[in-house]
């Protein structure tokens, strides 16, 4: 039996955001997506996720996206793919 998370959240969040001052990622992101695993293994050898037009390698045990395509293409420049924090977390 897996213990990977079988979705995650991906945010799309503007490169040059490096101080929230308190805001969560979600509120700075221009679009998001909620992937599922697919039970594959990309070329990054990380699990696969897909859904809503993206698709990700995240490292499950960092939650880190290794590699992503949005919309069968590669991430516009100054956009960086992040997994959202887990609810309950990041906000007090």
């Amino acid at each position: 039996m897996s213990t990977e998370p079988q979705s995650f959240e991906i945010l799309l969040v503007p490169e040059h955001i490096e101080n929230l001052r308190g805001e969560s990622p979600a509120d700075r992101a221009l679009r998001s997506a909620t992937v599922e695993a697919t039970g594959e293994t990309g070329a990054s050898g990380y699990p696969r996720y897909r859904g809503q037009g993206v698709e990700a390698d995240i490292d499950p045990s960092t939650r880190t996206v290794e590699a992503l395509l949005v919309d069968g293409a590669e991430l516009d420049y100054g956009l960086v793919a992040m997994v959202a924090p887990e609810r309950g977390r990041g906000k007090r």
